[in-house]
């Protein structure tokens, strides 16, 4: 199932991680199976770019760099309302990287 987007959407993509010592925005910390890492979710605040009709979107990152998704990745998902308001701070950051870049 492919999601419409449209460029300028406020996206979150849920990012999975691994490190020994999980940052303050992780989510979902478990032991891996062996070892001495933890796995762990992070919410990142991405803005759309571009749509490509091969179902993928164009994300910019707050320091400007630019990832290609498929549409029907479930990590990826639009920003609720209440979402919005939230972290209007890293949507905009992402958006003021976007005006330096240009």
């Amino acid at each position: 199932m492919q999601r419409h987007f449209e460029p300028g959407d406020w996206v979150i993509f849920r990012k999975t991680k691994w490190s020994r010592t999980p940052g303050p925005r992780a989510e979902n910390i478990a032991p891996a199976s062996r070892g001495d890492l933890n796995t762990y979710t992070v919410d990142k605040f991405w803005i759309v770019k571009e749509l490509h009709d091969d179902g993928t979107v164009v994300v910019q990152t707050r320091r400007g760099k630019e990832h290609i998704i498929a549409t029907d990745s479930p990590c990826l998902r639009k920003a609720n309302l209440l979402e919005r308001w939230r972290y209007r701070s890293r949507f905009l950051a992402v958006a003021e990287s976007d005006q330096v870049a240009s």
